[in-house]
């Protein structure tokens, strides 16, 4: 079984940027994080994050406290991001700048080929008290298994 890192990142809060460390964020709390690649990337934004806002309630209902959207930005992209939408604050965010929690939950992605660095790759992963229970990881170019209605239906 595989534990959430102690780590130190900016979680993103209803626009608000706070470094805390993510180990203590989701300590006794049920909680979904879907990685995308970028913020503001087409699939991310179009899809990807509109799907976990519009069923964020259903998903909750079914025990979730909390639900995190991780991107290898910084923290002031995602928090614009996330307020880009009427609903965003719905989502928590956690601005993986440096992609070392990427690096450490083994989602993270080389993007050079098409210029974005080092990325996280689409997924998503259903934690129980920072235990990962779940995860999700997408074929290059798809969005499936991590979308927020496969999320729903494993819940």
């Amino acid at each position: 079984m595989n534990i959430i890192p102690s780590i130190i990142v900016p979680i993103i809060e209803k626009g608000k940027s706070i470094n805390k460390n993510l180990f203590d964020c989701l300590k006794n709390k049920k909680v979904v994080i879907f990685g995308v690649p970028g913020a503001f990337t087409p699939t991310c934004s179009e899809k990807h994050l509109p799907g976990f806002l519009k069923l964020s309630e259903a998903i909750k209902a079914k025990g979730v406290d909390e639900i995190y959207c991780l991107s290898v930005n910084d923290a002031f992209v995602m928090s614009s991001w996330l307020l880009s939408y009427t609903d965003g604050d719905k989502i928590n965010g956690i601005a993986d700048g440096n992609g070392e929690v990427s690096t450490l939950l083994n989602v993270s992605s080389d993007k050079s080929a098409n210029f974005m660095g080092i990325r996280c790759m689409r997924f998503a992963m259903i934690i129980d008290n920072n235990c990962i229970n779940n995860i999700f990881i997408e074929e290059s170019g798809k969005l499936e298994v991590s979308s927020a209605e496969n999320i729903l239906k494993e819940l």
